[in-house]
């Protein structure tokens, strides 16, 4: 267990932001990254605008774990690889998170992290994984603004994430290395 949930989370709230209700976005009103749908489901219960407006780091943590992090395996994961596969589903949902890790690994894509997956993890360059990983990141938010133009105006934003986390994870890994 690498126990990380909590740095890891720290760093995708600073891509999430804070409340928002951008009426382009199809999430709706949202904070920390958290739409009102998601909180209603995990507290369950409708919310307020100001029930929204008063969620914390604190608050969310719980549900990200439950809802991404631990779905995601990436308690399994090496350092910095655990980061970037934690942010894309945050942003993207597990099942397409843990597909694109196995893609980008070469073995099957169904969505559950098992031996033969973990066993070719292992057996990989880091450096070239994370990055594989983020190119097959970025390669799908170009596929929204394909399919769906209307969303051009959030890849800037998008693309800008898939970077600025790469840059961590690959220096992330770098300092697993010193370690070891």
């Amino acid at each position: 267990m690498n126990g990380r949930f909590m740095e890891c989370l720290a760093r995708v709230l600073k891509h999430e932001g804070g409340y928002v209700n951008d009426p382009l976005d199809r999430g709706g009103r949202t904070n920390l990254g958290v739409t009102q749908r998601v909180w209603e489901e995990w507290v369950g219960h409708p919310v307020s605008e100001a029930d929204m407006r008063a969620l914390t780091p604190e608050k969310v943590a719980p549900m990200y774990k439950m809802k991404y992090w631990n779905p995601s395996y990436c308690e399994k994961l090496p350092k910095g690889l655990d980061y970037v596969v934690f942010d894309f589903a945050v942003n993207a949902g597990t099942g397409r998170s843990v597909k694109t890790l196995q893609s980008a690994i070469g073995v099957v894509a169904d969505g559950v992290i098992g031996p033969r997956t973990m066993a070719a993890i292992n057996g990989s360059n880091p450096k070239k994984l994370i990055n594989d990983f983020s190119d097959a990141r970025a390669d799908f938010y170009q596929g929204i603004v394909a399919r769906k133009p209307d969303q051009v105006r959030f890849i800037k934003g998008w693309l800008n994430r898939v970077e600025e986390s790469r840059k961590t994870a690959l220096e992330q890994d770098a300092s697993a290395n010193e370690q070891a």
